[in-house]
């Protein structure tokens, strides 16, 4: 099958999985459209927002329209890499036996992952990355498409860990979660309050997903968007000629190259979905948002006057 040929059964099967994720999830479209780019990018997602917003079904959901393998890991002050990773045991042959842990799935939701301690945190630097774990110094692949989805409360700062930089720039995105409008909760009561089960069809296969994955990475993409989103990037570093004065005032730290990777894989894709055959630079300016937002540190001097990160982003285009 040639490339345009298979880029129009994308778009098609695009617009099946979205219906099939409707029949449980009532609104957050814009949610969903960000975490199935990030998946069909190769990349992690971060979910950030306070409980009761259907995060865990819309995960489970999803997991089980594409087809694909789903566990859930609750994210606690006690837990150990090893409930992640897997363990050694000595089997009745007193031989050492893998046990593999949760994370040998296609799409894992670590809910609340900023609960535990940066040591277990870590553990999922390695799978998130490589695509492989490390046990008792035996390297251990992953099945692929391989995805975390993480989710973090925002309100409950209580016996939470800050997410490490190097791990929020393992994220593609980091989404925000909102509550929904009245006549979305309406119908979530509805939908929710009575004894009709909906059963959720897969409509892809692993290698179907593996297959789209890389025809959006041939998609052709002009010098000049490459450029733009780079110069993007780049002038979130207050330290750089490029900067604004709205980066030099508020902005500590900015973002690092791993971010203009992801602004044109994510606008790839965002394009791909759309039907068109290259990205150009208003694809870039859809996905900057949630690719840019915690890649930037602000000062004290932002959070004193009350600018938000998507101000600063804004100030970029």
């Amino acid at each position: 099958m040639s490339d345009v040929a298979a880029l129009k059964e994308f778009v098609a099967q695009y617009g099946d999985l979205k219906t099939e994720i409707a029949k449980t999830i009532i609104g957050q479209d814009e949610v969903i459209n960000q975490i199935l780019i990030s998946i069909f990018s190769g990349g992690h997602a971060l979910l950030v927002g306070v409980p009761g917003l259907a995060k865990t079904l819309m995960v489970n959901t999803i997991a089980q329209a594409l087809g694909l393998d789903f566990k859930r890991i609750q994210f606690t002050p006690d837990l150990m890499p090893s409930d992640i990773l897997g363990s050694e045991i000595l089997d009745e042959n007193r031989n050492f036996k893998f046990i593999k842990g949760p994370v040998f799935a296609n799409i894992i939701l670590a809910d609340e992952i900023n609960r535990t301690p940066p040591k277990t945190q870590a553990a999922l630097l390695e799978a998130m990355q490589e695509r492989s774990v490390t046990v008792a110094g035996h390297h251990h692949k992953l099945n692929l498409p391989y995805f975390v989805l993480a989710t973090q409360n925002p309100i409950e700062q209580e016996g939470t860990y800050p997410l490490p930089e190097a791990q929020l720039d393992r994220f593609m995105f980091a989404v925000n979660l909102d509550y929904p409008n009245f006549e979305e909760e309406v119908q979530v009561v509805k939908a929710t309050t009575t004894d009709k089960n909906i059963k959720i069809n897969p409509l892809f296969t692993a290698q179907q997903i593996i297959d789209f994955q890389q025809l959006i990475r041939r998609m052709p993409i002009a010098d000049n968007v490459i450029e733009y989103a780079v110069t993007m990037v780049g002038k979130t570093r207050p330290n750089t000629d490029a900067a604004s004065s709205l980066v030099k005032n508020y902005i500590d730290w900015g973002a690092g190259p791993r971010a203009s990777q992801n602004l044109i894989l994510a606008a790839k894709t965002h394009a791909a979905i759309l039907g068109k055959f290259s990205p150009d630079i208003e694809n870039v300016q859809a996905v900057a948002h949630n690719i840019l937002r915690h890649r930037i540190v602000k000062n004290y001097k932002a959070e004193a006057e009350g600018i938000t990160e998507d101000q600063i982003i804004k100030s970029l285009f």
